[in-house]
């Protein structure tokens, strides 16, 4: 059949042509009156135009009535529920599939509002945008409602809304009917709840996962007041754990054995969660974010001891043994809490107090909560802040070295410094040694720094020496960490510096602690024994607070051992302190040690005449501390040399 045009539409209520038999109406309704006569049956060939597209040859016929009827025919049987509507809302003739999905003959719906029968008004933007369709401003619109069915299960349902393809002639936008179609997606939507389901729940453990908490916690963090009522306490609460030692559980008996762990874990975690939300307000959420890391989102907190009795009622339900395919295990926890109020808040805040407090929890000897503390984390900032400027500092040249004498205990007479370094930092003002020294031997930077110092120590030192050409000259004491000998030629470099100098060998004395001294061997031992041969005297410094292996220190090329300040405080008579007679008795037995060794002995920490004296008659050799001088100027230090004896 070839395409033919359309021929003019035929008057309303006039009889079809003979050549069909005229399709009877199965209703009237009072839009008819409305549209004049013939009304019902123009509405219905409209529907029918539209539904056809507007194509020149119906179903079944070969002129414009006969492929109206056609389409209105299919449109009645149409399995989609659908109905015109005219352009103030009100349905002007709907399908039996729609009665059906309402409950309602066809015939009443008529002159019904189609919204308040779909639910399409209950929310302003999606009632907008509904209006614009009828007033021919857009030109689709398309919403999900849930209906319920008349046999009384609840559906699914995508409404839309477009405007009729083929209008009558002369008809302006906003007063042509619209075609409105519902079709049940109750299976579509069940389908991409069990996606969804699967994509925001851990396999193992089946419960959410890191996806969903952290869609839950930005949630809790943004909810309006008012949404539900007002918020009661305005507070939110985390628990965030990891188990200690879980690694070793899949290395030794399997991921299989691991996974069932986990989800006994799970549900242990649950029923604490239930049991809390049976004693308190707010709901809680139990999720597994990675690897065996889990966390405890409890809404609606109502404190810190809320959430800290949750973490000790999880350590407790942990520690209870797990019974696994006949495998019997028991596994501990570390937690980091975090509580705070929901205001300033945000979810990467909270999540990284949450990760600083667990690491805290492992630090402090696992198997325990911690929560979280400012101050704390203030220190940790200001720590993070130094490591990534330390570097870059040594460049700028903001260290300092600031000397503190070391006097003979029999004379008073300054014999030598100890050169310690100070951080003029542009920030955070003067720093001292125990600041960040720890942070430069973590990072590495502690070599570049420590030959700073041990440069800039033996250039002052012989300095002093050209200075008072006939006095004594000072020996310099510069520490050295254990990082800076594994890391660095450390006896090449010694052997630079005294060469620039011209620093005597004998004249340099390098400090390390106990701890890094004892248990030397390979390369250590190797640098400490070249650097002796060389005429560098080594110290031991805060000796007997390590290992004290006392054979192993006949053995070391070690000149110097340097007490401890904790033993020399407990020499104090003056001020009503109590001298301890064992600090007293095992100084003794230390110091006539290392003189049979062949061992001079400084003591640290002097700081009272009644301590000197003391030490003085135990035989200390040299002695360091407060009573003398603090760590002063290297200008301070060059009135020193060839005054009278320090002594208070």
């Amino acid at each position: 059949m070839s395409e033919t045009s359309e021929g003019p539409r035929p008057p309303a209520g006039a009889a079809p042509p003979t050549a069909r038999p005229p399709v009877t109406e199965r209703h009237t309704d009072p839009a008819s009156a409305r549209a004049g006569n013939g009304a019902a049956d123009g509405i219905a060939d409209t529907a029918g135009d539209g539904l056809a597209g507007g194509t020149a040859d119906g179903i079944g016929g070969s002129g414009p009535v006969g492929r109206g009827a056609d389409y209105r025919a299919v449109f009645r049987a149409a399995t989609l529920p659908m109905a015109v509507v005219d352009h103030e809302g009100l349905i002007l003739t709907a399908n039996d599939a729609l009665g059906a999905l309402l409950g309602a003959d066809p015939v009443a719906l008529t002159a019904q509002s189609a919204s308040d029968l779909l639910d399409v008004s209950s929310d302003g933007r999606t009632w907008h945008a509904y209006r614009e369709v009828l007033r021919g401003r857009r030109s689709r619109f398309r919403c999900t409602r849930r209906l319920k069915h008349p046999d009384g299960r609840s559906l699914w349902a995508e409404i839309t809304v477009a405007p009729m393809p083929q209008t009558p002639p002369g008809s302006s936008p906003g007063s042509c009917p619209v075609l409105l179609s519902v079709a049940d997606i109750s299976d579509r939507r069940e389908l991409q709840k069990r996606l969804r389901h699967l994509q925001m729940h851990d396999p193992v453990t089946r419960l959410p996962n890191r996806t969903l908490f952290f869609e839950r916690l930005s949630a809790a963090l943004v909810t309006p007041p008012d949404r539900d009522g007002p918020r009661r306490h305005g507070r939110i609460g985390l628990c965030y754990l990891d188990l200690d030692g879980f690694k070793a559980v899949n290395d030794t008996m399997g991921h299989r054995i691991g996974d069932r762990l986990l989800a006994a874990v799970a549900a242990r975690l649950t029923d604490c969660a239930e049991q809390e939300n049976q004693h308190r307000t707010g709901a809680s959420l139990v999720a597994r974010l990675g690897g065996d890391e889990f966390a405890i989102l409890v809404e609606e907190s109502a404190g810190a001891q809320q959430l800290t009795d949750l973490a000790r009622a999880v350590l407790t339900a942990l520690q209870k043994p797990f019974d696994l395919a006949g495998q019997r295990l028991a596994v501990s926890a570390s937690i980091g809490v975090v509580e705070r109020a929901v205001a300033g808040t945000s979810a990467t805040g909270l999540m990284q107090a949450a990760d600083t407090t667990l690491y805290w929890a492992k630090a402090d000897g696992k198997a325990r909560w911690t929560l979280f503390d400012p101050e704390r984390n203030a220190h940790r900032m200001t720590r993070q802040a130094l490591s990534s400027t330390l570097r870059p500092a040594v460049e700028r040249g903001e260290f300092t070295i600031e000397y503190q004498p070391l006097v003979g205990m029999a004379d008073g007479v300054v014999r030598g410094v100890e050169a310690l370094v100070r951080w003029n930092h542009p920030q955070f003002g003067m720093l001292s040694p125990n600041r960040f020294v720890a942070i430069a031997e973590e990072d590495g930077s502690i070599v570049q720094l420590g030959r700073w110092v041990l440069q800039s120590a033996c250039r002052q030192a012989r300095r002093w020496q050209l200075d008072h050409p006939t006095e004594p000259p000072l020996f310099i004491s510069v520490n050295v960490a254990v990082r800076q000998v594994w890391d660095s030629d450390l006896v090449t470099d010694v052997a630079e510096i005294l060469a620039e100098t011209g620093l005597a060998p004998g004249l340099l004395q390098l400090e390390l602690t106990e701890s890094a001294v004892m248990g030397s061997a390979g390369r250590p031992l190797e640098a400490l024994q070249a650097l002796s041969d060389m005429g560098v005297r080594i110290a031991i410094d805060d000796f007997g607070t390590g290992y004290s292996n006392l054979a192993y220190l006949s053995r070391l090329p070690v000149s110097v051992l340097k007490l401890d300040g904790s033993f020399v405080r407990g020499f104090r008579y003056d001020d009503g302190a109590h001298p301890s007679p064992a600090d007293e008795t095992i100084v003794e037995a230390m110091v006539q040690l290392a003189h049979r060794l062949g061992l001079t002995v400084t003591a640290e920490c002097v700081e009272t005449a009644g301590q000197a004296e003391r030490l003085r008659r135990i035989g200390c050799d040299t002695g360091q501390g407060w009573l003398y001088s603090r760590a002063v100027a290297p200008e301070r230090i060059a009135e020193l040399i060839g005054t009278r004896p320090l002594q208070r």
